[in-house]
């Protein structure tokens, strides 16, 4: 059998290292040309400056208060009682259903507000193809994951007109627009099939 071929890089003699020249633009963006004089930071509970203030905004210092310690001041309920919170409450512990009814009253509540304002007629569903314009009312949502644009807006329609349903939007004949999240509008255009509607204006609170 022949001799196999070995490689000249063992730990006698070894494989000497690529060095980088003087013109290779690695070297302008090694870490020695941006910190060369790099200290430790020391740790946090050896600090000397505990306790200083290093920076203040205003020409007041040291404000002396007074008072009577809490003494006399009793809190007062506003609005009707059931509005009210009188004992624990566990925040965001809410029922899914509780906060669909929260907002589909805002949503109806926000759209009597748009029409008595804009002197809007009843409003139309937004999954029903319109040849003629028509005026929906909704909340604005997105349909990606990312961030809001102009191409994944969508309108969920309220629940009295539209059962709820979704409609993306295109926005390309509003001359100008300012839209997020949540926002409840309502909006004037057409949907021929039903799939998009091409918003003509839009009303906001």
């Amino acid at each position: 059998q022949g001799s196999q071929k070995r490689s000249n890089s063992t730990p006698e003699n070894p494989r000497p290292k690529r060095t980088l020249s003087s013109r290779s633009p690695y070297t302008l963006f090694s870490p020695n040309t941006f910190s060369p004089s790099v200290t430790p930071s020391q740790k946090y509970m050896a600090r000397s400056s505990r306790g200083e203030v290093v920076a203040s905004f205003g020409s007041v210092q040291g404000p002396t208060w007074s008072g009577q310690g809490g003494r006399g001041c009793t809190p007062k309920l506003f609005d009707s009682p059931e509005e009210n919170l009188t004992k624990s409450y566990k925040f965001m512990f809410q029922k899914a259903l509780d906060v669909r009814e929260v907002l589909s009253w805002r949503i109806e509540e926000l759209g009597d507000i748009l029409k008595r304002h804009h002197h809007l007629e009843d409003f139309a569903s937004v999954l029903l193809p319109a040849q003629e314009p028509v005026t929906v009312l909704g909340q604005i949502g997105c349909d990606s994951n990312g961030k809001l644009n102009a191409k994944s807006v969508v309108l969920e329609g309220d629940r009295e007109h539209s059962s709820g349903g979704q409609v993306p939007l295109d926005l390309s004949e509003l001359k100008e627009y300012s839209l997020f999240p949540g926002q409840i509008v309502a909006l004037e255009g057409t949907n021929s099939t039903g799939r998009k509607m091409v918003v003509s204006k839009l009303y906001e609170v």
